[in-house]
């Protein structure tokens, strides 16, 4: 690998299946580009390929607020997050009441 490159992957799962992406990038590569090396519309057929335009970013774990701009380093693991289904204080509200219920 020449001084010029990097390796990284690009992560993303749905409930029943995942993977992992590992790609050699040159450097300067943002996570968003990143992305669309990783070609995932052709390993996730079952979605539309506009999942992955737009989707919300991240390097292990924590989000990234300008993805189009950020640019990788070694060893980076970009993470493609799924929109949520439910909004999560919703979803605690939900659990209380029926935590409520059953006593």
């Amino acid at each position: 690998m020449a001084d010029s490159e990097l390796t990284v992957e690009v992560a993303f799962a749905l409930p029943y299946k995942q993977r992992i992406v590992a790609l050699v990038v040159p450097k300067g590569t943002t996570a968003r580009q990143a992305v669309e090396m990783a070609d995932l519309p052709s390993l996730f057929q079952e979605l539309p390929s506009e999942t992955f335009l737009e989707a919300p970013l991240g390097i292990f774990g924590k989000a990234i607020r300008h993805p189009d701009k950020e640019p990788l380093r070694e060893g980076d693991r970009v993470e493609v997050y799924r929109p949520l289904q439910i909004d999560p204080k919703a979803a605690r509200l939900e659990r209380a009441k029926r935590q409520a219920k059953g006593q």
